[in-house]
């Protein structure tokens, strides 16, 4: 029966992964490895409203600028693909800084200019309130 080898004291323990505001949901991470294997790599912003409301809005890397008035909220870290940047306005942020953002997916249509619009999904943003150790990590305790 083969097993895994049991970490010895010359092996590093894995690296833990620092905390992040950004995470996204198992539904929304498998349907971005099929929208990557469409569009290439991908990126987010968190739109302010306007036309789309406050979707968050997928487009491949370099159809969207960023610029110095957009924070990197943080990566998402989905299996077999590279780490998908997720941005946000510094103006909104400040309204969004106490929480945590999970990205999903549901059945619905997608904002227009957003690349699963046609896939009869649309992204979402599921929040809740950051807990003591990330208030702590991100400077706000």
């Amino acid at each position: 029966m083969d097993t895994e080898p049991e970490a010895t004291s010359d092996q590093a323990p894995p690296p833990e992964r620092a905390l992040s505001r950004v995470d996204v949901s198992p539904a929304a991470a498998a349907f971005l490895v099929e929208l990557t294997a469409k569009h290439g790599p991908l990126m987010f912003h968190q739109s302010g409203g306007c036309c789309d409301g406050s979707s968050p809005m997928c487009y491949p890397v370099g159809f969207f600028r960023v610029g110095a008035v957009d924070v990197h909220l943080g990566d998402l870290h989905v299996k077999g693909l590279d780490p998908i940047e997720v941005f946000m306005s510094r103006s909104q942020f400040e309204y969004w800084k106490y929480t945590h953002l999970t990205i999903d997916v549901v059945a619905g249509r997608g904002a227009g200019f957003s690349v699963e619009s046609p896939e009869g999904k649309r992204f979402l943003i599921r929040s809740r309130m950051l807990d003591d150790a990330e208030l702590t990590e991100f400077g706000l305790a």
